[in-house]
């Protein structure tokens, strides 16, 4: 899977959105501008020593991921969508694309997107929630529905054993 934030703002979103990424293998793609530096000490204190291990692809603009990932399958995850992310199906190789905190997707890219745009249903009375805990939603029904294929199903307690 692959993860695209579009001019990301907030570097502890960053910084968690990329640990999540290295937990379940995923590729995080940043197209600037960023709101932040990527050697900032919030990235690194928020990514943990995780940072290091992230599959990072940077782009200037929108068209340059385009011309560098062409045929890409792009969701695009918006509280304007008219498809919930439960409804669809997510290929292993597909793309879920997250706007900048303060404003989401441009408009000029969601219309080129319409059917492939998708959101996470909530109350209408909130704007929209933290973009690391969006994209762990959508991230994980993707890998759910691709039954979370390489990854660690069962865990190990530390000091006791399962009865």
């Amino acid at each position: 899977m692959n993860i695209i934030l579009h001019q990301p703002e907030i570097p502890q979103n960053t910084a968690n959105i990329g640990r999540t990424c290295v937990a379940t293998g995923t590729k995080l793609h940043l197209i600037d501008p960023l709101g932040f530096k990527l050697d900032d000490k919030s990235v690194k204190r928020a990514g943990m020593d995780y940072w290091q291990h992230v599959q990072l692809y940077r782009y200037v603009n929108f068209e340059d991921f385009l011309a560098k990932n062409p045929g890409a399958k792009i969701w695009m995850a918006s509280t304007k969508a008219k498809h919930v992310y439960s409804d669809v199906t997510f290929g292993p190789d597909d793309f879920i694309m997250f706007g900048k905190e303060s404003a989401g997707i441009p408009e000029e890219i969601l219309v080129e997107y319409e059917e492939t745009c998708i959101r996470i249903p909530m109350l209408p009375d909130i704007r929209s929630l933290n973009l690391s805990n969006s994209v762990a939603i959508c991230l994980y029904e993707a890998l759910r529905q691709q039954n979370f294929e390489s990854m660690q199903l069962e865990g190990e307690l530390h000091r006791l054993q399962w009865k």
